[in-house]
């Protein structure tokens, strides 16, 4: 990549991406500048920004990681969750499968006379955040909506109110004592990142739904919509992507990987794997162990 000293956010976006945003408008008075990028699987590699970005999920694959010092992170993004990234932090981002998001870069100069310029100077990960989500879907909204009168101004008053929301910072409280509806994005981001974070754990359909607040034949409506897969599938993917794990970097028999993954038996851990990796677990390890060398 050239020198990107000089670059703005959005020029330097365009080179690691390989194209242009969707959509953009800006104003230099205000020092902002909002745009909406759709990229694809992959991973990609964002060097340091003159400006920081707040990053609002919008849609695609609930599976969007970012680079944690010397892995991929254990959290996982999902429509529906915000990201800040800090000016001058070079970042690493994998998308598996279609990712859609809307950034807003604020003018470094503004922070300086900002109270809460502090949230700014560290990497925010994958939080929730509903007020700043629905202001950025409202101006999306504006924006493909058909021409009106004033429809300029209201858009350019929507992204100052959105810029004025994450300068005043996080509420005092904590995210679970504020009212939420009966089902949120925030409390599938918890429950798929416990999935995630122990795949071994009963993470029975009843357990979910109870968590989310709703019944079990809802919840399993509500987490395809948003993922494409029944919560049964993505806990078998977590568990058996633990498994993987497992089988190149231990020495566990295949029975005990199994029974600490909550198979009923190794013979139905090994179904599940060559279903799954289109190997038994024993080739798996084997070839794994064979790469290494």
């Amino acid at each position: 990549m050239s020198d990107t000293s000089a670059w703005t956010n959005k020029a330097i976006i365009c080179d690691a991406l390989g194209r242009a945003p969707d959509i953009e408008l800006g104003s230099v008075s205000e020092g902002w500048h909002l745009t909406r990028w759709r990229q694809f699987v992959g991973s990609y590699t964002l060097p340091a920004l003159p400006d920081p970005l707040f990053t609002v999920h919008i849609a695609g694959k609930p599976q969007v990681k970012t680079w944690d010092r010397d892995s991929w992170s254990e959290v996982s993004s999902i429509p529906g969750c915000a990201t800040i990234v800090p000016s001058g932090q070079p970042t690493g981002w994998l998308v598996d499968g279609e990712l859609d998001v809307v950034t807003l870069s604020v003018s470094s100069k503004i922070l300086q006379a900002a109270p809460a310029a502090d949230q700014f100077k560290r990497m925010r990960f994958a939080f929730a955040d509903p007020l700043g989500v629905a202001l950025t879907r409202q101006v999306l909204a504006e924006l493909y909506a058909p021409p009106s009168d004033g429809r300029e101004a209201y858009v350019g008053a929507l992204v100052n109110a959105l810029k004025a929301h994450i300068l005043h910072g996080p509420a005092a409280g904590r995210h679970d004592d504020i009212p939420t509806s009966a089902f949120s994005s925030y409390r599938l981001h918890l429950i798929m990142n416990a999935v995630l974070a122990k795949p071994e754990a009963n993470h029975s359909l009843e357990e979910m739904a109870a968590h989310a607040g709703i019944t079990p034949s809802h919840f399993c409506r509500v987490f395809r919509k948003a993922t494409g897969v029944t919560p049964h599938q993505y806990v078998m993917k977590a568990r058996l992507d633990r498994a993987q794990q497992m089988l190149t970097q231990s020495d566990l028999p295949l029975s005990a990987v199994a029974d600490f993954l909550g198979f009923t038996s190794q013979s139905h851990f090994t179904r599940a794997f060559r279903q799954y990796a289109d190997s038994t677990p024993s080739e798996y390890r084997r070839r794994g162990r064979e790469a290494l060398q």
